[in-house]
Parts: C-alpha cells; structure tokens; sequence
C-alpha cells in the first residue's frame, strides 16, 4: 500500500505561482505511475496532470498546458506540480494519486491510492 500526502497549497493572487508536493511512503515510489487531480466546488473531479512511473513521459490537461508541469524524484519518493500563470478558475481541491503500472493515465478509476489533498485559492 502507498500513503501519499500533499503540502504547497494556499492563497495566491492571480498571475502567481505555487508549487505542490506530495510525499510517498510504504512501498517502492518508483513502481508506480502518479498523477494530480483537483476538484472545485460543486464540480466533479477533473485530470490535471500525469507521470510515467520512471519519469519519461508525462501528461497534461489542456486547461492548463503550457502553465502547470508535473515531474518527480523518486529517490526522494515525492511528486510535485508547479503551478504558473495560476487564474481564479484553477482554485480546487488538489489531490495526488498513485496506480499500480507504470504508465501514465489519465482517468481518476485508473488510480488505487489517493492524498487528502490541499487547498488552492487563486484570487482575482
């Protein structure tokens, strides 16, 4: 079982930037592809980002191409999310999630282990 925890969230003006983590422990991180979900209020929950289970290939969603990029290290068994440019509509709930295989997906049932999660405020 992986236990999978996020930090780096919080309150930013719009145009700014922040830049999540989220820490793995239990079994080996580099056996398993992770990716970065969010959800908003009243709204269902929406792929953000994914990663390859060594690193190699990676994808994103097109609402935020060219302004969030997701990468890893696993010798330090953690995930990140840097997020740029960041806009009022990407305020959610961030969540990191773990699955058994090594490639990338990009659908939240593909995915066995989830984070709590961590707030993102981006005011206007």
């Amino acid at each position: 079982q992986v236990q999978l925890a996020e930090s780096g969230g919080g309150l930013v003006q719009a145009g700014g930037s922040l830049r999540l983590s989220c820490a793995a422990s239990g079994r080996t991180f580099s056996f398993y592809a992770m990716g970065w979900f969010r959800q908003a209020p009243g709204k269902e929950r929406e792929f953000v980002a994914a990663i390859s289970a060594a690193g190699r290939s990676t994808f994103t969603a097109d609402s935020v191409k060219g302004r969030f990029t997701i990468s890893r290290d696993n010798a330090k068994n953690t995930l990140y999310l840097q997020m740029n440019s960041l806009e009022p509509e990407d305020t959610a709930v961030y969540s990191c999630a773990a699955r058994q295989g090594t490639a990338a997906a990009t659908m939240g049932r593909q995915y066995d282990y989830w984070g709590q999660g961590t707030q993102v405020t981006v005011s206007a």
